[in-house]
């Protein structure tokens, strides 16, 4: 029987329900529109879609308690298998499209789960804001069910090397939601949300599929995620309208050159690496709104906000959250780890996540200014690449003697020494280039790769990483 309901969304509990996914996801009057892949698609629709997923689901042996893997791009197909996953009250893994067969296998095979999801479809075109996607489930024997109570699961970044496996409940989830609905500023019963993060990973995936959702905030995925093609999705409909996506989206946008008239265009806002500095007046001059910024991690969801422009580079927590600062590193009060079968006090210890992040929180108003990562994670065009994770990519590899991979001018460098003389010839370089297509994802592989006769080093032995003098090495180099 197909759920009905009012306009505004159900309030929030404490907890998670055995059937949160339809009281606070699904439900709503069935003709409400909800997403838009292209076409709209109304909520009756949506419910019909999601349980077919879960037959499906289920006939691949997936139950309450179960495991699975979701190789899925952004689609109306994505959407509804991950809710039919959780409405099953299965643990749902999340792998980026966008990781090569190699990397999704090793994923694969340190996550065991029992059912593994993909596309009947082959890949979306470059530039596509979301697929056509036409979700297979597979059981895998080998695959185990859930150790945990979590309801997600991801991967820091790609799944090989140092990446982190992250999971969070249901009930964090909910409260999650709930820090959205006490934010004034952020979109509303009435109003429209355009998203160009990936709603695989945590900005997309809360602030943009699952809060619209539960906020009854129609969600619209541009056909093209071109400047073009986000302005036209921006102008298609009258309601007010938030864009949510990365600094990279708002640079996009702050660029275009004479970009249509936008009433309805009421602010942007961006997360997942720092803004720089011009940017903000920059994207109002031209839009004549604000480019309001978020602070947030995949292990907490959103931490802190400036949705209006008026606090940057500050941010104010969300409801609930507890900020300390801890010898220049940012501290989060939870009361759980969120690193299932992990024991590292660095990460988590006495109730405090240690966010790797660099910043200050003010005594006073206790807001908080980020100042960027104190580990080895960096962002490129708003995805996490752990560059350890490249380095042992690159030094695994037989042409490959070791390898440093730093991150300058926004982009990922690698200096490279070979175990052949020739490898820094055309056909030796090629094969290094054709092993990481193979191997990383695009938005991992290195912009620039160098090869030297040997890595400079310092009076100890170790690897020099200074950008600058591996530079200079690379220039006096014959």
């Amino acid at each position: 029987m197909a759920l009905t309901g009012s306009s505004s969304p159900p309030a929030l509990p404490c907890g998670a329900p055995h059937d949160w996914v339809d009281r606070y996801l699904l439900a709503g009057p069935d003709d409400q529109e909800c997403l838009r892949f292209g076409t709209p698609v109304d909520r009756a629709t949506l419910r019909a879609l999601v349980a077919e997923q879960a037959g499906r689901l289920a006939a691949a042996g997936l139950a309450r308690g179960g495991t699975v893997a979701l190789r899925l791009a952004p689609s109306l197909g994505y959407t509804a298998a991950l809710l039919a996953c959780w409405q099953l009250g299965a643990q749902a893994v999340l792998l980026d499209h966008r990781l090569t067969d190699h990397e999704v296998a090793l994923a694969v095979e340190r996550l065991a789960p029992q059912v593994l999801v993909e596309s009947a479809h082959g890949p979306a075109a470059a530039m596509r804001g979301f697929a056509e996607t036409d979700p297979v489930p597979a059981a895998r024997p080998d695959g185990r069910p859930a150790a945990t109570g979590h309801a997600l699961v991801q991967l820091s970044s790609g799944s090989t090397g140092p990446a982190k496996v992250i999971a969070r409940t249901a009930a964090d989830l909910l409260r999650e939601l709930d820090c959205y609905a006490r934010l004034a500023a952020f979109p509303k019963a009435g109003e429209r949300v355009v998203l160009l993060s990936s709603m695989v990973h945590v900005l997309g995936l809360v602030g943009g599929l699952l809060n619209s959702l539960h906020a009854r905030v129609p969600l619209t995925v541009p056909v093209r995620m071109t400047t073009a093609g986000i302005l036209a999705a921006v102008g298609e409909d009258d309601r007010p309208t938030t864009v949510i996506g990365v600094p990279f989206h708002a640079e996009l946008l702050a660029g275009a050159a004479a970009p249509p008239p936008l009433p309805q265009l009421r602010r942007m806002i961006v997360a997942g690496e720092l803004v720089r500095p011009g940017l903000p007046a920059a994207f109002t001059a031209r839009y004549g709104v604000p480019l309001g910024t978020m602070y947030g991690m995949t292990e907490r969801g959103v931490i802190a906000t400036d949705l209006d422009g008026t606090l940057h580079p500050e941010a104010a927590p969300v409801h609930g959250t507890e900020l300390h600062e801890d010898g220049g590193e940012l501290h989060i009060a939870m009361a759980a780890s969120p690193y299932p079968g992990l024991d590292d006090p660095t990460r988590w210890s006495d109730g405090r996540l240690h966010t790797r992040d660099a910043g200050r929180v003010d005594p006073v108003t206790g807001r908080v200014t980020v100042l960027g990562r104190r580990d080895s994670q960096v962002s490129i065009g708003g995805l996490k690449v752990d560059l350890n994770e490249v380095e042992h990519t690159l030094a695994a590899l037989p042409e490959v003697r070791e390898a440093v991979v730093v991150f300058a001018d926004g982009a990922i460098e690698a200096y490279l020494a070979t175990e052949r003389a020739d490898t820094d010839g055309a056909d030796g370089a090629d094969a290094v280039r054709e092993a990481l297509t193979r191997e990383l994802a695009p938005f991992k592989r290195p912009r620039q790769l160098t090869f030297l006769p040997a890595l400079p080093r310092t009076a100890t032995g170790k690897l020099v990483r200074d950008t600058a003098a591996l530079r200079a090495t690379a220039a006096a180099a014959p």
